[in-house]
């Protein structure tokens, strides 16, 4: 399931940049429901809001190294919920990873392609990968607050009997 749900993540995501890349200009916001959400095509060295522009070796490098941590924890899900958040954020980071390395202008330097904006939220113009991982994100934070393990158990089922004595 994560492999799945990280392919048609994938694929969305580079579809959509193709589409971006081919038909909307670069540089300038076109209005799809006025100051609400626009198209603005720009190409990202940086991470959200350009931080670290120039530096995207290092973003290639982290990228692929998450790649590698969530493939690994993908190896212990037993739970559903789980393997749907770590297939949509992996399908994230692979759309991004993808761009950093065959994008202009080089290899592990590439640019990302960003293109939707939301004016009146906040000054960040991002892509489906984006969204991916900042949903996948805050629902991996809500897991973990909720105490479930990657296997479907919760954290309470785990406590150890003289833990559990101390509580009462």
């Amino acid at each position: 399931m994560v492999a799945v749900l990280a392919a048609i993540v994938l694929a969305a995501d580079q579809f959509v940049k193709h589409l971006t890349v081919q038909n909307l200009p670069e540089n300038e916001a076109v209005p799809v429901l006025g100051e609400f959400l626009q198209l603005h095509f720009v190409r990202n060295s940086g991470a959200a809001f350009s931080i670290g522009a120039g530096m995207t070796w290092i973003f290639t490098i982290a990228l692929a190294v998450v790649t590698v941590i969530i493939v690994w924890k993908a190896l212990d899900i037993r739970s559903r919920i789980w393997a749907v958040v770590l297939g949509c954020l992996l399908g994230g980071v692979l759309g991004n990873l993808t761009d950093r390395l065959f994008r202009e202008p080089g290899f592990a330097v590439g640019h990302v392609v960003d293109m939707i904006s939301m004016p009146w939220m906040m000054p960040a113009i991002f892509n489906v990968a984006d969204i991916f991982i900042v949903c996948g994100m805050i629902v991996v934070a809500l897991l973990v607050v909720m105490g479930l393990r990657l296997d479907g158990t919760r954290e309470r089922d785990h406590v150890a009997p003289a833990d559990a004595a101390q509580e009462s």
